[in-house]
């Protein structure tokens, strides 16, 4: 009895899809030096979310925050100015020019922004940050710690010491210090915000220094006052 094979044919338009092992990142291959500047990336990164509205949330308060010159510290500057406040912003001398665009951005939502330069693992910085902001509005309400430094090394054989210290005086103690310096400015009501990551509850080979030092932030915030 003779049989029929019967081959399915696809359409030159509709070929399926080959099948990856992991997401396709489809941003173009880039580096930058550290501590790297928002400015030169491209596409840009968005964090101005233009469809959220404020609501005055934080009228009459004064934010700062570490690390507040690009990336998460960009955008909670700019939405808490949307919300209200008077914000100033922490940022390392080399990232000058991602921390005048946050102050435009923030100047745009017509709050006034204060810009601060320095190195969160020095305390007496960290006291200087803190006095100047409120010495300039008056107050301070709201403290953002969120200034941090993050290498990828394949083993923990490859990761030295040198970095390992650096990663901890910028993660863990430059909270520390910035908290130490806030909380006589603080008033019942007040907040400080420390910023956390997956990798200090799950870990991570490649960020062996930077997971350690995200574990030490969830416990010293959750007892520590106001955090």
């Amino acid at each position: 009895m003779a049989s029929t094979t019967h081959k399915k044919t696809v359409a030159p338009d509709r070929q399926p899809t080959p099948i990856r092992d992991r997401p396709y990142n489809p941003m173009p291959a880039q580096h930058q030096k550290r501590p790297g500047i928002e400015k030169k990336i491209h596409p840009r990164p968005q964090y101005d979310a233009p469809y959220y509205k404020g609501s005055q949330k934080l009228e009459g308060k004064t934010v700062l925050v570490t690390g507040g010159d690009s990336g998460i510290g960009r955008a909670v500057a700019v939405l808490a100015a949307r919300e209200g406040a008077n914000v100033a912003i922490v940022y390392l001398p080399e990232e000058q020019k991602d921390a005048e665009e946050t102050a435009v951005a923030i100047k745009r939502e017509s709050r006034p922004a204060l810009l601060i330069s320095g190195d969160v693992t020095d305390p007496e910085f960290c006291v200087s940050a803190v006095n100047e902001t409120a010495r300039n509005f008056g107050q301070l309400d709201v403290l953002v710690n969120n200034a941090g430094y993050q290498q990828h090394q394949k083993s923990i054989e490859d990761l030295s010491i040198e970095q390992f210290d650096r990663t901890f005086k910028t993660n863990i103690y430059g909270y520390f210090y910035m908290v130490k310096a806030a909380l006589p400015h603080l008033r019942s009501g007040s907040a400080i915000v420390n910023t956390g990551s997956e990798t200090g509850l799950e870990g991570s080979k490649q960020l062996v220094d930077y997971s350690a030092t995200k574990g030490a932030i969830h416990a010293f915030t959750k007892r520590s006052p106001r955090c």
